[in-house]
């Protein structure tokens, strides 16, 4: 288990054809500048995706124009000056030596091996089942052994259709079908997960303390196997600005109190743009969301590959760190202990890019309540309320889980398919306030807001920009909402395009059920926020919280929907991070460039029956007037610019 402040990470992959790589590489400038960030852990390329090793390796391939061992170098100058050194080698790439190993190539089922199309790192895949795999074993190995590495960091371990020699014959005997590329993804991920266990294995056979991490797999998979987590997220490039939020609010359950958490964003728009420098402010909103969620900031960059040292971006680097370090008295080991729970015990890879997973977490968010998203990994037994977007069938430990939550006293909030078995027959637990007909007939979806979950919604039929399900109520289930039919479906009839479907009528169909402490929605809501955004289903969602959780952790009547703020516990202080940045969507770009200024904040943070000493801004300690009433101490900041840290003492 391993805990760090400050993270870098660089990239190295070099194309064979640089000439002159190294010629200007000032080791001692570069770690100096590393240093002088405040930086205590920092990863680097030992083999690159290209297939070139920048060490004096018996094993592989050092680039052809490096003319020194450039790892050994940093190796031994990282050791000296305290920064932790972590190795960077890719688990499934490695270009150059594909072309001169062609059996180690992972082959399509139409017998290619090259990918299409051929401009990306990924034009050769290696096979985790060839002779690559103890290849990479005895490369990891001759570092460990011959530098004063600490740890690894091995890249690019995703599930790839593999059905060469090496593969389809397994696959065979194990039951998979090599026609089926379902079949072969899966025996992949299969491999993947036996090759991280063998690489991990045979290092700590020989460096108990070795810090490891693989990137790629589920990190519950990984387990102990990882030192710590990292969390690759450049939000310019595929990732957007829905990722970190999931993942920030995920990982720390996983990871738990005694492994960091690396924010790793980049300096850069994109992997491999060597000409991109972000705005501070955009790294910056990275970076302090990170923070206020209990992970470590890590900057991402790629280093010229003859050693430019690109002083604006060390500059930029240390400007936003030296930002940071003001702090950390505050910030270090600050732990979330959130009330609310989104339950989501589904594979990494949905958990990184479920739609309704994403949407629930921007309203909760933009509602300033504070939780966490929870697999069957973690425990649940903290959580006065858990939420299920839309589409979370229950296992028989989930169901037993839930079952267990609610004999205690807590609270349920489920959406559409929420709730149902797994084939999709009925609802699983008995209580549930409705009954399961089947997904709903109407295309359009309305409902019409009425009772004590319509405070603030308007008085009409209101959409729902997605699908739901068809429920009756069960008994003892009071209706507080139905669902209201359009005139005809939106549909093509064979004769007229029924686009224009206005709503005609409510219907019997219940929309919002509520029984005991389980409150029901037919809609989708959380994946109607994700494509239009209604800001109805956020105050729909608010109301039924509210009903369950009356008391939040905070609340605030002034900050705007695109304000966030999180609270954490660090001894006896409480903190309240406060962001106000915008990211903006610039033709095919979101940018984020600014940040927006609060004027006259009020904050407001129960208190949990202690007694409030002072409340203050960090760091200059600038006292704030506090007034506490029931409950609740509240102060108003008079200025917010991007970022506020406000600290109550007890």
């Amino acid at each position: 288990m391993a805990k760090f402040k400050y993270a870098l990470f660089y990239d190295f992959h070099t194309l064979t054809t640089i000439p002159d790589v190294g010629e200007r590489f000032d080791v001692e400038k570069f770690t100096d500048n590393v240093k002088a960030c405040g930086v205590d852990f920092l990863t680097w390329h030992a083999r690159c995706n290209q297939g070139n090793a920048y060490y004096n390796t018996k094993l592989g391939s050092r680039h052809p124009s490096l003319k020194f061992d450039l790892f050994g170098e940093i190796a031994k100058s990282c050791r000296r000056k305290g920064i932790r050194l972590s190795a960077y080698m890719n688990g499934s790439l490695s270009d150059e030596e594909a072309l001169h190993h062609r059996d180690w190539m992972m082959i399509f089922s139409d017998g290619r091996t090259l990918r299409e199309p051929r401009l990306t790192p990924y034009v050769r895949t290696l096979c985790y089942n060839s002779p690559y795999r103890e290849h990479l074993r005895d490369m990891a190995l001759e570092l460990i052994e011959k530098y004063p590495v600490d740890g690894l960091f091995f890249d690019c371990l995703q599930k790839f259709p593999c059905v060469c020699e090496h593969c389809a014959p397994e696959m065979k005997k194990m039951g998979f079908d090599p026609s089926k590329e379902e079949d072969a993804l899966e025996f992949s991920h299969f491999s993947v997960n036996r090759l991280c266990r063998f690489l991990h294995d045979a290092l700590k056979a020989v460096k108990p303390d070795v810090l490891l991490f693989f990137n790629g797999p589920s990190f519950e998979e990984m387990g102990d196997m990882h030192s710590h987590l990292e969390c690759e997220c450049l939000p310019t490039a595929g990732w957007g600005y829905e990722y970190l939020p999931v993942m920030a609010h995920y990982m720390r359950t996983v990871a738990g109190p005694d492994r960091s958490v690396l924010n790793m964003t980049g300096r850069f728009y994109d992997w491999g743009d060597f000409g991109g420098l972000r705005k501070e402010e955009g790294i910056e909103y990275d970076l302090f969301y990170g923070l206020a969620n209990g992970m470590r900031p890590d900057v991402g960059g790629h280093f010229h590959p003859r050693g430019d040292m690109d002083q604006p971006v060390f500059d930029r680097i240390r400007s936003l760190y030296s930002n940071l370090h003001q702090y950390d008295s505050w910030c270090d080991d600050a732990v979330n202990r959130p009330e609310i729970a989104i339950v989501f015990p589904k594979s990494i890879t949905a958990i990184r890019t479920d739609h309704a997973l994403q949407a629930a977490t921007r309203m909760l968010t933009e509602l300033k309540l504070q939780f966490n998203i929870v697999t069957e990994c973690s425990d649940w037994s903290s959580y006065r309320l858990l939420i299920l977007p839309d589409n979370v069938r229950l296992s028989q430990e989930t169901a037993a889980r839930l079952k267990k939550h609610l004999a205690k006293g807590g609270a349920v909030i489920a959406s559409a398919y929420s709730g149902l078995d797994p084939e999709d027959k009925q609802f699983v637990l008995k209580g549930w306030p409705v009954e399961y007909k089947g997904p709903t007939s109407h295309d359009p979806l309305y409902f019409q807001p009425e009772g004590p979950a319509a405070a603030n919604l308007p008085d009409m039929p209101l959409s729902i920009y997605a699908g739901g399900t068809e429920v009756k109520a069960a008994r003892g289930a009071k209706v507080e909402m139905y669902c209201v039919k359009p005139y005809v479906n939106w549909a093509w009839d064979g004769l007229r395009s029924n686009y224009y479907t206005p709503p005609q009528e409510k219907t019997t169909e219940p929309f919002l059920a509520v029984k005991g402490k389980i409150a029901y929605v037919s809609g989708e809501i959380f994946s109607s926020y994700y494509k239009l955004a209604p800001y109805q289903m956020r105050v729909l969602l608010g109301n039924l919280i509210g009903r369950f959780l009356p008391d939040p952790k905070f609340k605030s009547a002034t900050l705007p929907s695109f304000a966030r703020a999180f609270v954490q516990e660090n001894k006896n202080r409480e903190l309240v991070h406060v962001l106000a940045y915008a990211p903006e969507r610039r033709g095919a770009a979101v940018a984020l460039e600014d940040r927006a200024t609060l004027v006259n904040t009020e904050l407001s943070l129960r208190t949990d029956g202690r007694k409030v000493k002072k409340v203050y801004l960090a760091p200059a300690r600038e006292k704030l007037p506090f007034a506490v009433k029931d409950g609740y101490c509240t102060v108003t900041v008079p200025l917010i610019q991007g970022y506020a840290l406000a600290v109550f003492e007890y």
